[in-house]
């Protein structure tokens, strides 16, 4: 196995690129490494992306937040102001794995992982983040949405690494959320999980995005749900339809963690705790 570790982006793509054998990112290596002592894959080569500074810092503009996809889960949850304009990501990154784990483990290495159970990644659509995406060929930035394509599997072509995920400008009276059941409170994987983000204007919902995790095999966006509640105060009637919407959207597995119906009765539950919890942030009563 060989290893590299590149100074830029550009030259980390490249090494990506002219590997014939198996290549992987190492950034936290909290799930890669696992794999690697297990004997579940043996990479030709390892590219590490810790010493590159674009894929190190956080940065912010009138346009958003851009965070480097080496930026670390305890990085992220010490820094004030992301924590306090996108206080459902951080939550949501800050679920992944322990104290230790946190030391390491990545937004970006968890939405490429691509588990459908994955904590950052409803939180992340649901906020409508993107992800700057670089190549020999330039660099392209693509929803969180389209980069997750089925269990392990992601729409990253060869040759093409993750640079950064970058957050929306935060709207004036808006509010994000994420709520996850686990069979045990700690150190668990996600059996349902729900991400909100949603604006108010005049006490009522403006804009509103509701996602599913772990009822899928990817994470997914429900706009039935969220027209459910636009142009609501969240009143009961508003809450029962966003449940029912969450629910019939929900496409799950049964396994020892959980039943098909379990967890589409869950999707519901969880996804009214959560909205409430966005609509108090953005200032709603």
């Amino acid at each position: 196995m060989r290893y590299e570790s590149p100074s830029t982006t550009r030259e980390a793509a490249a090494l990506l690129d002219k590997e014939a054998g198996v290549a992987h990112v190492l950034a936290g290596g909290t799930d890669l490494l696992v794999r690697m002592k297990l004997g579940h894959i043996e990479p030709d080569l390892l590219v590490d992306i810790k010493r590159i500074p674009a894929m190190k810092s956080i940065s912010h503009s009138a346009r958003g937040t851009r965070i480097g996809a080496a930026v670390s889960g305890a990085e992220l949850g010490e820094h004030k102001a992301i924590a306090k304009a996108w206080p459902g990501v951080v939550e949501a990154t800050n679920l992944i794995g322990s104290d230790q784990i946190q030391s390491r483990c990545t937004m970006v290495g968890n939405l490429c992982n691509a588990s459908p159970a994955a904590d950052s990644v409803p939180a992340m659509i649901a906020a409508g983040a993107r992800v700057v995406v670089v190549s020999r060929r330039g660099r392209r930035t693509v929803p969180v949405e389209k980069i997750v394509t089925g269990p392990g599997r992601t729409s990253l072509a060869r040759g093409e690494v993750i640079e950064a995920v970058v957050l929306p400008a935060r709207p004036a009276r808006s509010g994000d959320a994420y709520l996850r059941f686990t069979p045990r409170t700690e150190m668990d994987i996600a059996v349902v999980s729900v991400g909100v983000n949603l604006t108010l204007e005049r006490g009522r919902v403006k804009t509103a995005r509701v996602v599913l995790g772990a009822v899928a095999p990817t994470a997914i966006l429900v706009p039935a749900a969220a027209k459910a509640i636009i142009g609501t105060r969240l009143d009961d009637d508003a809450l029962d339809k966003l449940a029912a919407a969450c629910s019939a959207a929900c496409n799950p597995i049964d396994d020892k963690r959980g039943t098909i119906e379990y967890r589409t009765k869950v999707a519901g539950v969880l996804a009214r705790r959560a909205v409430k919890i966005a609509f108090q942030r953005a200032g709603g009563a």
